[in-house]
């Protein structure tokens, strides 16, 4: 089966069966670099404490894809 027909028939699921797809296949991508994770650990710190200080916006996650999308495109 190639990766056209494998898009085709995921995007076919339903919203909960590609997301839970979408998390099983970023599980099986290698995250597991020790420097890489730290540096996503003092990220995420960073923005939760500006959100928290109200410097940052936050958007749901169909927002925040929409928005990305548009500025992609």
């Amino acid at each position: 089966m190639d990766a056209a027909t494998v898009e085709r028939e995921a995007l076919a699921l339903t919203a909960a069966e590609r997301a839970l797809l979408a998390d099983r296949l970023l599980q099986t991508l290698d995250w597991e670099d020790p420097d890489r994770m730290e540096a996503w650990g003092r990220e995420a710190d960073r923005r939760l404490e500006a959100f928290e200080r109200g410097e940052m916006e936050a958007f749901d996650g169909p927002t925040a894809a929409s928005e990305i999308r548009r500025a992609i495109a």
